[in-house]
């Protein structure tokens, strides 16, 4: 097997597939990566860890058929490191030879018949703009749970109902919720699946290289259950799903207000950031909404104290509310919007934070996030 392809191409295929190998394998040949030249001159790379596989395909300037197996971060920082020449890969006996330039590195091979083989594709099911699919993972999955010993917790739950696709992640702390539309193949196809959150957040980001990402996910009941995959310019990837267990959310997002604030979001962020630096890792930043403005606090009368006003618009009801600082500074930094709206009901029961919109738009929002308060003492 050989194959010769230009140094860029090579390294960004490599790194990509790279991302999925696990860093402490469980078996070593899970730490391979495995380079296929087909008859048709294209290079295949691939990596699988038996819960995500990731394979990208490349057109080759020269190339003759074969498969090798090789230490796939090993080769990812070999390629990166390379200069900027043609790359030559010749497999000799039971190594691997690269040379680009006067540069040119020896690799063991592995035994490619152990590794195990990359699961098929679930049926495709429709198509959705890269980068909006990319914003859209990533408002949601910030509120994510990160503690794996609750794993329905730590997933992007995706519904999907005709041309509607529902994102939702919770760590019961925090709901995110963003709507967004796309094609699907079938009018009438619904579907239901857990995701794992960081692995559905790294592959959003990943495949912006192309206009749309394909989504592949089987109906209720269709082949490829317990899987979807995602592919997009030359780049496919799959995941195992989580149990579709998950909180009915719908009934925790308030439809009625007592109030609501308009803040420019810039400085909102700006003046949290500066108050939550007296506040300890577990006390709350506290908000007090009068006519024109808001005053932030932090900090009590035994420690470093802070406080800050900033111009508000308020429309109802002034109420003082206290938020985990941090859990507060991701939904700001997830809204995608010049204008930060805090809605409320009372200081104990959730708010509900959206990009603002003009008065007179009564239209549900298309990301949400619900944000629990910190009940004050006294």
């Amino acid at each position: 097997m050989m194959f010769r392809v230009d140094r860029d191409v090579l390294a960004e295929a490599v790194a990509w597939t790279a991302r999925s190998l696990p860093a402490r394998p469980s078996v070593p040949v899970l730490a391979g990566m495995r380079l296929e030249v087909t008859e048709d001159q294209q290079l295949k790379l691939s990596g699988f860890d038996y819960e995500v596989s990731a394979e990208v395909t490349l057109d080759l300037q020269t190339g003759e058929p074969g498969l090798v197996l090789v230490s796939g971060r090993l080769l990812a920082e070999i390629t990166r490191a390379l200069p900027a020449q043609p790359v030559d890969f010749v497999v000799d006996g039971a190594k691997a030879v690269v040379t680009c330039g006067s540069a040119r590195f020896t690799l063991l091979t592995m035994p490619v018949e152990d590794y195990p083989s990359l699961p098929a594709m679930p049926p495709a099911a429709g198509r959705v703009g890269s980068d909006v699919f990319a914003s859209a993972v990533g408002q949601v999955a910030v509120a994510a749970g990160r503690d794996d010993t609750l794993p329905m917790l730590t997933g992007v739950r995706m519904e999907i109902d005709g041309d509607t696709v529902t994102l939702a992640a919770t760590d019961r702390y925090r709901l995110a919720v963003r709507e967004l539309k796309w094609q699907p193949d079938q009018p009438e196809f619904s579907a239901v699946a857990m995701i794992p959150g960081k692995t559905l957040a790294d592959t959003a980001k990943s495949l912006t290289t192309g206009a749309e990402v394909e989504i592949a996910l089987s109906s209720a009941g269709g082949t490829g259950e317990g899987m979807i995959g995602f592919s997009s310019g030359g780049r496919r990837t799959t995941t195992r799903l989580l149990d579709p267990e998950f909180p009915k959310y719908r009934s925790l997002l308030p439809t009625e207000f007592s109030a609501h604030a308009d803040l420019a979001t810039g400085p909102f962020v700006e003046a949290v950031k500066r108050v939550a630096l007296v506040a300890e890792r577990n006390t709350p930043v506290r908000l007090a909404f009068r006519g024109g403005e808001v005053v932030l606090e932090a900090g009590s009368g035994d420690e470093a104290q802070a406080v800050e006003a900033l111009p508000a618009e308020l429309h109802g009801d002034e109420i003082n509310i206290a938020f985990n600082h941090q859990f507060l500074l991701e939904g700001l930094g997830a809204i995608d919007s010049d204008v930060a709206r805090l809605s409320f009901t009372t200081s104990t029961k959730p708010a509900i934070l959206t990009g603002g919109k003009p008065e007179g738009d009564e239209s549900a929002p298309d990301y949400r996030y619900l944000i629990m308060p910190i009940r004050l003492s006294g």
